[in-house]
């Protein structure tokens, strides 16, 4: 197969289903997004690049089998022999329908309307507004419809005319023998019209760049690489096509308290060893900005987790939510004054002796596998 080998960049099989790709799509993009990759963002942004084309593909339908069949020469036209496509019989047919999208063109459209390229943005979130959701303005760079000509490419007060070679259909058909061979016209382009006046604006192409300002509403629950399609907010299309679509993918950054596990959250509290020891109650943070208080057991150990239900994440078009799981991590006091040193040597002796099995369990049997071991050693 020429050209670039989408299943190996996603790692999966050929046969992987669209769940497995989009698995292996959400860890690379996570994993090469450059803003992870500090020490070498260019790489890390050309492979990030690289995945989507990837993905972009395979988990289309059509495109995928166009990909399969053809490799990814044949998803930019470049399947055909010299001088273009060809057919026998209904072939061009049969090719039009299959990659009318990938194409920009619809058949039964008149030559030289195509639709508008798709857009892809990158943007980074926080943690807090994807529990949240939220609604951002955003400015995006595009080729709109040149306000002028109104897309025509022609300027005011004139038309395109239709080309006389091929009578607008932007393409020529050649009998040779048994075979048929589709050409582009070579009066017009393949534009199927011709600008005797060409807007002064646009320079007879019907798009201009401008920035185009929009908003968008990221909704509660989502995870990093989603995307958010906007229908027609991508390029305009070329002489009055329809516009391409844009897409938002999402990153979601890393939070400086929370670790996200789907919906659940993951948060590591420091804890007294005086209350590890005792037990009671202690305040832990929520994604929502404030404290909720939770039981903690006698004797918890360091990363003993206690969960906290209703408290994680917000789930996608759900009204439930994820847990909140707290793991504690026991701090060994530190600066102590003489007096407390004193305190701790009296509370030390009273553990020690008969009774340091019950107060002190995974030492008591540390310490009796390393003599069991030694012992096996001497044998």
């Amino acid at each position: 197969m020429a050209g670039k080998d989408y299943y190996k960049i996603l790692g999966v099989e050929r046969n992987a289903d669209a769940e497995e790709i989009k698995k292996a799509y959400r860890r690379l993009v996570t994993k090469h997004h450059p803003d992870r990759n500090k020490d070498n963002p260019k790489a890390a942004e050309e492979r990030f690049k690289e995945v989507n084309e990837a993905y972009d593909v395979l988990k289309d339908d059509q495109k995928r089998a166009a990909y399969d069949r053809f490799g990814s020469e044949g998803l930019s036209g470049g399947m055909g022999g010299p001088g273009g496509g060809f057919s026998a019989g209904g072939f061009s047919d049969i090719f039009e329908d299959m990659f009318s999208d990938l194409m920009g063109r619809r058949r039964g459209d008149s030559g030289g309307t195509m639709r508008g390229a798709d857009i892809q943005y990158a943007m980074d979130i926080t943690l807090e507004d994807a529990f949240k959701g939220k609604e951002v303005p955003l400015r995006v760079p595009v080729n709109d419809t040149c306000d002028a000509c109104g897309g025509s490419g022609a300027e005011a007060g004139t038309k395109p005319e239709t080309c006389g070679t091929c009578n607008g259909h932007g393409r020529v058909r050649l009998q040779q023998g048994f075979f048929t061979i589709e050409r582009t016209c070579s009066t017009c382009g393949g534009a199927g019209t011709i600008l005797r006046s060409p807007c002064k604006k646009c320079v007879g192409t019907g798009r201009v760049k401008r920035e185009k300002s929009l908003r968008i509403t990221i909704p509660a629950g989502v995870e990093t690489g989603r995307r958010i399609r906007l229908t027609g907010e991508g390029e305009a299309g070329v002489r009055g096509g329809p516009s391409g679509d844009l897409y938002i993918l999402l990153t979601i950054r890393p939070h400086k308290l929370f670790r996200r596990e789907n919906a659940d959250l993951h948060c590591r509290v420091p804890i007294t060893m005086t209350r590890a020891a005792l037990g009671g109650e202690i305040e832990v943070p929520t994604i929502e900005g404030d404290t909720t208080k939770v039981s903690i057991s006698a004797g918890t150990q360091s990363g003993q987790k206690f969960r906290v239900k209703g408290k994680g994440m917000s789930i996608l078009h759900s009204p439930s939510r994820g847990d909140l799981y707290i793991e504690a991590f026991v701090e060994t006091p530190v600066n102590l004054s003489r007096k407390q040193q004193d305190l701790l040597q009296q509370l030390d002796a009273t553990l020690g002796g008969a009774g340091a099995s019950k107060h002190s369990p995974e030492s008591t049997g540390f310490f009796k596998k390393v003599k069991e071991f030694w012992e096996d050693l001497r044998e």
